[in-house]
């Protein structure tokens, strides 16, 4: 596993999908809302049309759905909320980004420190760790579904950056965050369905991690993940499979 693959996190997402649906539905929502700010119709707004895409994988129930997107339209009444990030590093150096929704900016603030804090951390100022990220459009595709060449010369010629082939059951597809659309676009077009596909934060450079430090810095990562104001947890490790089955992730 490594802090900016999302294969281990998707199969991770979609085994516990049952015992977590009540937060992946939380966190959806806070999405939806924010999107919905510039707009409720999908059709001319992307960010809310990406999100609802991820709603209909989940099987997200139509009223939450419409009331997220009232709220941030302003058609329903709602706490104020914003989007705030936070920046820090998790032990061995791990450098890690947070991506939070708040409708109190203070509460969450100390409530990230203390996560921190606990888990052997430090929450740092902001741009701290954030010029060790960059942000790309990543796309996961499982191997079974398309050959390495085809698939190489559909996304190049959409506008992809890259595509790793390292992983032994995916491809992973790099794209500038301009062009995520288009590059998505093109693989659905070939009626190929990605595993994942989203805009992330993708790290310059990556720490690898032994078992005790790899623990130490995934039990930060998991108190912050579990934080019911955190969107997503982004973070500079490595972790071999080996040792990943070994800590039971």
């Amino acid at each position: 596993m490594s802090g900016h693959s999302k294969w281990s996190k998707v199969k991770r997402y979609k085994g516990a999908l049952d015992e977590k649906r009540g937060k992946i539905f939380s966190r959806l929502s806070k999405e939806i809302q924010l999107a919905a700010k510039s707009g409720g119709d999908p059709d001319s707004n992307v960010r809310l049309r990406a999100i609802l895409l991820k709603a209909k994988e989940v099987s997200m129930p139509m009223d939450t759905v419409k009331r997220a997107i009232n709220k941030g339209t302003g058609a329903e009444a709602s706490a104020a909320i914003e989007e705030v990030v936070y920046e820090g590093y998790a032990p061995a150096g791990v450098a890690v980004l947070v991506e939070a929704v708040t409708d109190n900016r203070n509460r969450t603030a100390a409530d990230i420190r203390s996560i921190f804090d606990k888990n052997g951390g430090n929450m740092g100022a902001s741009g701290s760790v954030s010029f060790l990220f960059e942000k790309k459009g990543q796309l996961i595709v499982k191997k079974d579904a398309i050959g390495e060449d085809d698939l190489m010369g559909l996304v190049l010629e959409a506008g992809a950056e890259d595509l790793k082939t390292d992983k032994a059951d995916v491809y992973e597809i790099l794209t500038p965050p301009e062009a995520f659309d288009q590059v998505k676009k093109a693989i659905e077009d070939k009626k190929i369905a990605a595993e994942s596909a989203e805009v992330t934060f993708i790290p310059k450079t990556t720490v690898v991690l032994d078992e005790k430090k790899a623990s130490s810095v995934l039990n930060l990562y998991d108190a912050l993940d579990d934080y019911e104001d955190v969107q997503n947890v982004y973070a500079n490790f490595e972790v071999s499979d080996e040792i990943m089955a070994k800590l039971d992730r």
